[in-house]
């Protein structure tokens, strides 16, 4: 893990994060907002970056505590949420050492834009650990991720191993389709990297936390 978080490093500081700007999840935005809609809680972004699920979260009622490794991303993240009004506990750490930096279980729901899909096989176990102990019986888990064979290898990310992964402590309720599309006003929506990205798919997955 510790060459990518090297490389994450070695992106935020020359500004190249062509993951940000990108829309927010249509998954996420039916749990929050849907028809079925969850009862406004604690929630934890993992891999949160620069805070656009966690401001989004905090707009609509959650307490939330946003979790990544590079600490430039969350000074962006910071003021961000400062200029947006809006409370989030942004926190630098590993989410594979979630308990290890003191965030404690009781999560009603998970949030996880593009963090399990990047993992090496040993990280993503150490991944699921932490999750589950993280999460409140009857959370729901939201991960966004791309499917593997894109242009990136290390990136990748099945419903096979979703189902693997998370069974038992975890039941998958949905999955769907996602599109990688960049938001309006986002600096990389007409240039060479917004090429790259297209050729991406991915997919979201929900998850419920067993009791």
């Amino acid at each position: 893990m510790a060459s990518r978080h090297l490389l994450f490093r070695v992106f935020y500081g020359l500004g190249f994060t062509p993951w940000d700007g990108h829309s927010l999840s249509p998954m996420l935005r039916e749990l929050v907002e849907g028809t079925d809609t969850l009862s406004p809680g604690s929630a934890l972004d993992v891999g949160c970056g620069t805070g656009d699920a966690s401001i989004y979260l905090a707009q609509h009622g959650w307490q939330v505590t946003g979790v990544d490794f590079t600490p430039k991303a969350l000074d962006k993240a910071r003021a961000k949420a400062g200029a947006a009004g809006v409370p989030v506990d942004f926190v630098h750490a590993d989410v594979t050492h979630l308990s290890q930096a003191g965030i404690a279980g009781g999560f009603q729901l998970i949030v996880d834009n593009g963090c399990l899909h990047g993992m090496s096989e040993g990280d993503r176990d150490l991944y699921v650990q932490e999750i589950t102990g993280a999460a409140a019986p009857g959370a729901r888990l939201l991960i966004v991720g791309a499917k593997p064979g894109g242009p990136v290898r290390f990136l990748g990310l099945d419903h096979a191993e979703v189902e693997r992964r998370f069974t038992p402590a975890w039941t998958l309720l949905s999955t769907a389709e996602e599109k990688l599309a960049f938001a309006n006003g986002s600096a990389y929506r007409h240039t060479p990297v917004a090429l790259i990205r297209n050729r991406f798919t991915a997919r979201s997955y929900v998850l419920q936390r067993n009791p």
